[in-house]
């Protein structure tokens, strides 16, 4: 899919290490009305948490409907994340959040992100959300009480490996304090948006 495939709304990438603190980020911003955000949700094959509703969190795929929707190119982009977990955004969910006059935002690993803002261009912002630094992403993963040892073991070395990568994102921010960060993190989407118009 190219930008040229999409009609030419706005859209918002926030991506981070596991724990980093996007999904609690991206829930604060959709709070922000006069930024008529709306959260593209995303398709995948892991397992929803107790918390968790498909349609609202995540479209929950059995592996072989997810295998499916590639086959059709449903997708933008999609990866395994984590060995047999499968992540993607649909374009049927981009184009229904567009065409209702919304700006889209995306709560997406680092790769996803990066693969959003290279095929949106100039119409989307990727902004990397920072832990402090990984031993507090160790706390707020043991925090979270959803992580065996293994899968927080998992999640840190690919943590490690995804602050390789911030460079590549329009703006980095530290979310050392949660409010400190939001505020941060709404002044460079509210320029972005109002750029243009």
């Amino acid at each position: 899919m190219s930008s040229d495939d999409v009609p030419h709304g706005k859209a918002v990438v926030i991506s981070a290490p596991s724990g980093a603190g996007k999904t609690t980020i991206v829930r604060r911003l959709l709070e922000r009305e006069e930024l008529k955000l709306s959260f593209s949700v995303s398709a995948t094959t892991r397992s929803a948490r107790d918390y968790e509703s498909h349609g609202k969190d995540y479209y929950f795929l059995s592996n072989e409907e997810f295998d499916l929707a590639i086959t059709r190119d449903d997708f933008i982009e999609w990866e395994e994340v984590y060995r047999g977990q499968k992540y993607g955004t649909l374009k049927t969910e981009v184009e229904r959040l567009w065409s209702l006059g919304r700006n889209v935002i995306f709560d997406v690993d680092v790769l996803g992100g990066l693969n959003i803002r290279r095929i949106l261009g100039e119409h989307c912002i990727a902004l990397f959300i920072r832990p402090p630094d990984l031993e507090a992403l160790k706390s707020r993963l043991l925090h979270r009480k959803s992580e065996t040892l293994e899968s927080m073991n998992t999640r840190l070395e690919k943590a490690s490996y995804e602050m390789q990568f911030e460079s590549k994102f329009d703006a980095t921010v530290v979310n050392a304090d949660l409010e400190s960060a939001v505020a941060e993190i709404y002044r460079h989407i509210h320029k972005f948006l109002i750029k243009n118009v």
